[in-house]
């Protein structure tokens, strides 16, 4: 299975989680965003915990801080919409600094940005361990459906071809004297975009037609397949068993 270039996320190194098996690492950060998920919102503590463990397993995998949390911004978006959520929602009110506040607005603030965070920082974390191409692979080792991993591979492969085809389109109406500047310009941006959606999907037509004569049946083939020792189990499930009894705590206080 194809897919060998690195993407930006990837951040090389020789730590015990890079050296794990990429569907170790898979199933652990799943295991880990379905226990954060479950935690109920009250028990503030229990985040900070969690956040102490995804700390832990980037100073484990050497992975800096400041790499970390710049690509933490991607979940700006989230944060916008939990800002909003106080102001808007309804229910019992306080006065926070002279401004009117949802107490319910306020929980689920919390609650989208303490869980969101958690996630997407144990996300950056297994994208900046595991290349894309083991990735795919362990996707294919816990059985995911072969048609998703498929298709994954060929986005990742192709993606870059289709931004370089878009490129070359742009440079040649710049050649040609044209500037997008203003809402008479949009039906030529359509034009552009249709046109590379044909592209690429007789790009595709060609590509599965070179595919099926060299022997493709509906399958990739495996070239190297990664198995799991016990051991390696055992550390990856470290990090999602610490954050099961660190739920099952919280679950009694709070119950």
């Amino acid at each position: 299975m194809g897919a060998g270039h690195a993407h930006t996320l990837y951040r090389r190194g020789h730590s015990p989680i890079h050296a794990l098996p990429p569907h170790c690492k898979l199933a652990a950060v799943l295991a880990f965003v379905v226990v954060v998920v479950s935690t109920p919102r009250e028990a503030v503590w229990a985040f900070g915990l969690y956040a102490v463990l995804i700390a832990a397993v980037a100073a484990v995998a050497r992975i800096p801080a400041g790499f970390l949390l710049r690509r933490l911004l991607i979940e700006v978006p989230f944060v916008a919409f939990a800002v909003l959520m106080p102001f808007v929602a309804e229910g019992e009110r306080i006065e926070v600094l002279g401004t009117s506040l949802s107490v319910s607005g306020l929980w689920g603030a919390w609650n989208v940005l303490a869980k969101g965070t958690l996630g997407v920082a144990a996300s950056v974390l297994l994208a900046s361990t595991t290349e894309l191409r083991a990735l795919l692979l362990g996707l294919q080792r816990l059985k995911l459906p072969s048609l998703l991993v498929q298709i994954a591979s060929f986005m990742i492969r192709y993606g870059d071809v289709i931004t370089d085809e878009l490129r070359r389109m742009s440079i040649a109406r710049r050649s040609r004297g044209f500037e997008a500047s203003g809402i008479r310009h949009w039906g030529v941006l359509a034009k552009t975009a249709g046109a590379l959606f044909i592209r690429s999907y007789e790009r595709g037509e060609r590509v599965h037609l070179a595919m099926v004569s060299r022997g493709y049946a509906g399958a990739m083939p495996v070239i190297d397949d990664v198995a799991a020792t016990p051991a390696q189990w055992a550390r990856a499930s470290a990090l999602p068993l610490t954050a099961l009894a660190v739920l099952l705590s919280a679950v009694c206080l709070t119950g």
